[in-house]
């Protein structure tokens, strides 16, 4: 049902992002279903391991798999495999599909709408603020209909609380700063080296957490943020050598994941003012950035470029200005749902594959020819991100499975 899905992502299975947003993002395709273990004879079996306080320890690899399926422990991981392998592969496919194609969508449809030719439409606050309005009235509309068919869905009840509005205030400004900066980011660079502009927010959430919440960060987890940082900024000497650099692009691209990370970060502090409800959250933050984004667009000057464009009448151009608020509050409910049926550290190889696909299709698209050092920017990038959520994927699960080795982190060499 909808809305189940998005509060299971957000309440503490393993490891999570956001992203999503964001896209980031928030934001395909190995899956963790990994099959039953061999069963071997009772009479050739080993001893079983010692146990330290009714604990079995276990194996690197069968940590690594419960880490993928998102099992928190050995009788979650042995339920889920309960489904037939095909029907769970079946349901697992469908969703990152759908994650795979909201995502890419909705960011070559914010292109367009940023940054087309054909449009020439120069107001990205505006294109931002009415994506926030589509998201607000989804958000109430379904709430209206939960409400009066209580079978029909499953959400939330939303009534506008003015105090809550100010509990969430701080947070709706560092969102604003996320999807402006983001969208911003989309408008200058090209959606081939979107990702890349975009690559800072592990680092940023490395350092964040030791900064703000005094975390420290293992020794490998620190390999690949440098691996990341590396791709950062080869992929910037590639795009400057190919003439194609758009210095504001990449500072909007580094503003865009430090707010990514710092939404992440404030996120925990603002929950518990709207009852743990990530709905409730995205109602009162896009209802916030309503508001503030109104003087923006004034001071601007956007209202005067949006009354002076050529396509204000047009039913096309309304047409896709709704489909991308549509898409941006579909890519929160798919994310949550990816997560439900994989696992946080399946959606985040997901979102990887899926950034490496969105980079192929833009250069076909395009029909941009790249060097092979701009390529291999791209795949150290990617490639960083994807080892840290492995790495972060797994010291968590074994965290989980060995609380004493908190101690043992705590110690080791990192930042």
């Amino acid at each position: 049902m909808l809305g189940t899905a998005s509060r299971k992502s957000y309440r503490g299975r393993g490891l999570g992002s956001v992203a999503s947003a964001a896209e980031g993002g928030t934001a395909g395709a190995p899956e963790g279903t990994a099959g039953r273990e061999h069963q071997v004879p009772s009479s050739a079996r080993t001893p079983e391991p010692s146990r330290v306080d009714g604990r079995v320890p276990l194996k690197r690899s069968r940590i690594l798999r419960m880490a993928l399926t998102g099992a928190s422990s050995v009788s979650e991981e042995a339920d889920s495999g309960n489904k037939p392998f095909l029907l769970r592969a079946l349901q697992i496919a469908l969703v990152v599909s759908l994650y795979w194609v909201t995502s890419i969508s909705m960011v070559f449809l914010n292109k367009y709408l940023l940054d087309s030719p054909s449009l020439q439409l120069d107001t990205p606050i505006f294109v931002t603020f009415y994506q926030c309005l589509v998201t607000s009235l989804l958000c109430k509309g379904l709430s209206t209909l939960a409400t009066c068919c209580p079978g029909a869905v499953d959400f939330p009840t939303l009534n506008l609380d003015l105090k809550v509005a100010r509990s969430v205030l701080p947070l709706s400004v560092v969102f604003i700063g996320m999807i402006t900066f983001n969208n911003l980011c989309l408008k200058y660079v090209g959606v081939a080296f979107y990702n890349v502009g975009r690559s800072l927010t592990t680092v940023f959430n490395v350092l964040l957490s030791y900064l703000l919440l005094k975390q420290t960060t293992s020794f490998y987890a620190l390999l690949t943020c440098g691996v990341i940082i590396g791709g950062f900024w080869l992929g910037i000497d590639q795009e400057g050598a190919e003439g194609t650099l758009s210095l504001t692009g990449t500072i909007f691209g580094v503003l865009a994941s430090l707010c990514v990370s710092l939404n992440a970060i404030y996120t925990k502090k603002v929950l518990p003012a709207v009852d743990h409800s990530i709905w409730r959250l995205t109602f009162y933050n896009n209802v916030n950035a309503c508001v503030l984004f109104l003087p923006l667009m004034v001071v601007l000057g956007e209202l005067h470029s949006l009354l002076a464009f050529a396509h204000l009448n047009s039913a096309h151009f309304w047409a896709m200005m709704t489909l991308g608020g549509l898409f941006g509050f579909a890519i929160g409910y798919v994310t949550g749902l990816q997560i439900k049926f994989t696992s946080p550290l399946t959606h985040n190889v997901s979102g990887t594959a899926k950034a490496c696909a969105q980079t192929v299709l833009a250069v076909l698209y395009y029909e941009e020819i790249k060097s092979f050092l701009w390529w291999t920017s791209n795949l150290m990038v990617l490639g960083g991100s994807s080892a840290y959520t492995w790495v972060r994927g797994w010291e968590m699960q074994k965290t989980q499975e060995d609380p004493s080795s908190k101690d043992g982190e705590k110690s080791a060499i990192g930042v």
